[in-house]
């Protein structure tokens, strides 16, 4: 999966790089929107975006929502109904039997509601998928990235690593500081650098310089087995889900001192190739 500190970071440009780098390995690739919103019923939606900058690839959208706003409100004030954790996992599941590697773009950030007891935590959980979180490179991501990736292990999902979208042909100090503090504050290595205004490239131009800016990452190396379906890896959501309300635990109880916790993170390691996997 493919998520971001906030909107605009550049999450759907990252899933566009990505598809391309792993198609230009060989990899059949399809792409799985859970919930879209900002566009009506016939304007182009992200999907389009990542079509025409990494190239015809298959792609399925769950749910689409008029206005901008977060998923569960657009579908409270549009009267539509709720995403479905069911029906994302059967989505993703039909494009495994299709592609080698299916990505999953979320909308906003890690705790945004799909539905009142849904967030893209849960989505990622339940598909059992190593997540990637896109950040702006510039001053204030510290907090923002390590929220984020501390959300996510909380809610047991596996960060693969980092990537600073719309990375400036000369960045400033902040960011140049940030690009080398992110990695030791959050655990998570980051994985590339996508420049500022790639999603302006041609296709051929986009596809062409994709691959290098994951040079070395190896994420569609992570160990699975393909031949279980995830409607058998995962566990059921009812049996496994804690509604939001009743998640929190107070800080003082959870919290880890920070030397404690930031010693304790190994960075994460990739094992031989597999054929189908969902990120």
């Amino acid at each position: 999966m493919v998520t971001g500190t906030s909107t605009d970071v550049g999450k759907t440009v990252t899933v566009a790089a990505l598809a391309a780098a792993a198609q230009a390995d060989g990899l059949r690739v399809a792409v799985c929107k859970p919930a879209q919103t900002g566009v009506g019923p016939d304007e182009a939606g992200d999907l389009d975006t990542v079509v025409a900058l990494a190239g015809e690839l298959r792609t399925a959208e769950v749910v689409r929502y008029r206005e901008p706003l977060a998923p569960e409100t657009a579908a409270r004030r549009s009267g539509q109904r709720f995403v479905r954790i069911d029906e994302v996992c059967q989505t993703v599941e039909q494009l495994r039997s299709e592609a080698d590697l299916v990505l999953v773009e979320g909308a906003g950030g890690v705790l945004v509601r799909l539905a009142p007891d849904l967030t893209l935590i849960d989505v990622a959980a339940a598909l059992d998928a190593p997540v990637v979180v896109v950040t702006d490179p510039g001053l204030g991501t510290l907090n923002h990235t390590e929220l984020t990736v501390d959300a996510l292990r909380a809610g047991g999902c596996e960060v693969a690593g980092l990537v600073l979208g719309s990375w400036p042909q000369r960045p400033d100090l902040a960011m140049t500081c940030n690009a080398d503090d992110l990695p030791r504050l959050t655990g998570a290595p980051v994985l590339a650098a996508v420049p500022a205004g790639a999603g302006r490239r041609s296709s051929r131009d986009f596809r062409a310089a994709a691959p290098s800016w994951f040079r070395g990452s190896h994420l569609w190396e992570r160990s699975a087995d393909p031949a279980i379906p995830l409607s058998d890896r995962a566990v059921p959501f009812a049996d496994r889900a804690v509604p939001v309300s009743d998640r929190a635990v107070p800080f003082a109880d959870r919290a880890v001192p920070f030397a404690d916790r930031a010693e304790s993170r190994s960075p994460v390691t990739h094992s031989a190739p597999v054929q189908k996997e969902t990120l």
